[in-house]
């Protein structure tokens, strides 16, 4: 079958193209699936893009590929078209969030492509601009219960003929304005699963300005045998065993200024 040409012409299409996939390989050899997204930030001295997931996902992998539709002679994503950039000592290339607690990891977009481009692969990328990225005033004038979507590749599943992730959407659960257990986090409900860890998540402004990025999907809340609630990293979508704990639909979202905060760590200490 040829690819499919398909014109990215509306906000809910572009939310289809923002994110990658994820694939890697752990050290003891187990297999994970996951997602991350592509940030434009604009600085003191230029544009860069960046690729974004979260840190539990790129620690302790030895081997990964971030998987790419590839753009037709128009500049448009070919639909089933995919490429794989494979990334030898995957997790040493990221850059982690300053904080230890944030769940954020950053790598430049620019060498990617070059690489692709040598390989005679010219790959389509559709990022998110960092003034999309919402501060704490926008989150102020969201009320305290919202409608958002996210996108990613739940339990591993995409359309695989056609290279897409999977659209869906939920509410917040607490008040994204405010810091759940005092960090820099709120929850949503919604169904998360292993394979939505770095999952955009998207909030449409009331005020008609569109969709904002409000945050990061990192863990999701499970019920253990003992009738407790804790919240546990989503992990890659490896086949995860919970014996005795079931998740419970409630998926902690970090605000998504703190993305702002790892580019522009990256960029002070490397001067992209």
């Amino acid at each position: 079958m040829n690819p499919t040409p398909f014109a990215v012409d509306t906000p809910a299409k572009r939310l289809l193209f923002h994110t990658v996939r994820v694939e890697t390989q752990m050290a003891d050899g187990g297999a994970g699936t996951g997602t991350a997204f592509v940030v434009e930030h604009v600085h003191a001295r230029g544009r860069t893009r960046f690729v974004v997931t979260n840190r539990h996902l790129v620690d302790d992998v030895v081997q990964g590929a971030l998987v790419f539709p590839l753009a037709g002679a128009d500049g448009q994503p070919v639909l089933g078209s995919r490429f794989e950039v494979r990334i030898d000592e995957f997790g040493d290339a990221w850059h982690r969030h300053p904080d230890d607690t944030v769940d954020l990891a950053v790598l430049p977009l620019e060498p990617l492509l070059v690489a692709a481009q040598q390989q005679g692969a010219t790959l389509y990328v559709e990022p998110i601009a960092s003034d999309r990225i919402a501060d704490a005033p926008a989150l102020a004038r969201l009320d305290a219960l919202e409608e958002v979507w996210f996108v990613g590749y739940p339990s591993g599943v995409w359309d695989g003929v056609n290279a897409l992730p999977i659209l869906r959407r939920g509410t917040t659960a607490t008040p994204p304005a405010v810091d759940f257990e005092g960090q820099p986090q709120f929850l949503i409900d919604a169904a998360v699963y292993p394979g939505s860890s770095g999952s955009p998540v998207f909030v449409r402004a009331a005020d008609g300005s569109g969709l904002w990025l409000a945050g990061v999907v990192a863990a999701v809340f499970f019920r253990e045998e003992s009738l407790q609630l804790s919240p546990a990293p989503v992990p890659a979508s490896t086949g995860l065993q919970a014996t005795g704990a079931e998740m419970i639909d409630l998926g902690l979202v970090i605000k998504a200024q703190a993305v702002r905060e790892a580019l522009q760590d990256y960029l002070r200490r490397w001067r992209a």
